[in-house]
């Protein structure tokens, strides 16, 4: 199976989108529309999460084996040491393998009901994810990504901290990273500069998601864990009381803000979607990466 990484390669942009684990029967025909609706695109992979905590993981398990078995698209298969003994992750690995999925993106992952709660590892498990790296690298030849933070991790004690545990994450065999979510480039492409500063020649991914309405905003924000920027709130606000025209500018930020990353030179751009394609296929319309939806 071919790698992330030599998907990234090449002089033209990139772009690679997530899904979230479907809940139900009816969450994943809406899944399927979105994957169907996105794949002859050819986005360099597709990942699907592990669900907040872990909550869903049988079911990625489950759709990442079905996207490699069923499309054309990369699976990128999440795996996270949350309420996982070292056997049952090893098997999960081997799972994977035994279908053909040799790309992992390795994480810690969250405190199950409470994603700031304290850290608590299974008894026979794992308490960091450059731990992870290494037993995920040890079991096979995979490609293998990690998490990085612009605003840094919320329990980072600062960028400085930060920036260490993303360096020995990469330095423990990964060979790029996926970043949460950011309002504007420049902590971003700060982040990616101090990386290759540092010596590490990784790939950096920024995540995007456009803000599509109050609601959406509000969830931005908290995976960020960053404020929106003044400028930014001053666009929306005059569309407080109007979806259509909140939805627009959202677009349009979004549209500037990847624009300034292909123009920094990031390879690839890494849509988190929510199971919806529309608003990622506006964005890579208007960037000219695919036609215009």
């Amino acid at each position: 199976m071919t790698s992330v990484v030599e998907r990234l390669q090449g002089d033209t942009p990139k772009f690679s989108v997530e899904f979230l684990p479907p809940r139900d029967a009816e969450d994943e025909k809406i899944l399927w529309k979105a994957v169907r609706e996105l794949e002859g695109l050819d986005p360099a992979f597709v990942s699907i999460t592990y669900g907040a905590g872990g909550s869903r993981r049988d079911r990625t398990i489950r759709a990442t084996g079905r996207i490699a078995q069923e499309t054309t698209l990369l699976p990128v298969a999440h795996l996270t040491a949350v309420d996982h003994s070292v056997a049952e992750l090893r098997n999960v690995i081997g799972w994977y393998a035994a279908i053909g999925v040799r790309n992992v993106l390795a994480l810690r992952g969250d405190p199950p009901g409470d994603p700031m709660g304290e850290w608590v590892a299974h008894p026979e498990g794992l308490n960091y994810a450059d731990e992870l790296v290494r037993l995920v690298r040890e079991l096979g030849d995979f490609c293998v990504g990690v998490a990085a933070f612009p605003y840094g991790h919320p329990r980072s004690a600062d960028l400085d901290t930060d920036l260490k545990f993303l360096l020995r994450k990469l330095n423990a065999g990964a060979d790029y990273a996926v970043a949460q979510l950011f309002h504007e480039p420049e902590p971003f492409l700060r982040l990616r500069d101090r990386v290759a500063a540092a010596g590490c020649s990784a790939a950096m991914l920024p995540g995007i998601m456009p803000m599509l309405s109050a609601r959406g905003l509000a969830k931005i924000v908290e995976l960020s864990g960053a404020d929106l920027p003044v400028e930014i709130s001053r666009r929306l606000e005059p569309y407080a009381d109007d979806p259509a025209g909140f939805r627009a500018t959202g677009i349009d930020i979004a549209t500037e803000m990847c624009q300034r990353l292909l123009d920094e030179g990031v390879p690839a751009l890494h849509f988190y979607t929510m199971n919806r394609s529309k608003a990622t296929r506006e964005v890579l319309g208007r960037l000219g990466l695919v036609a215009r939806a």
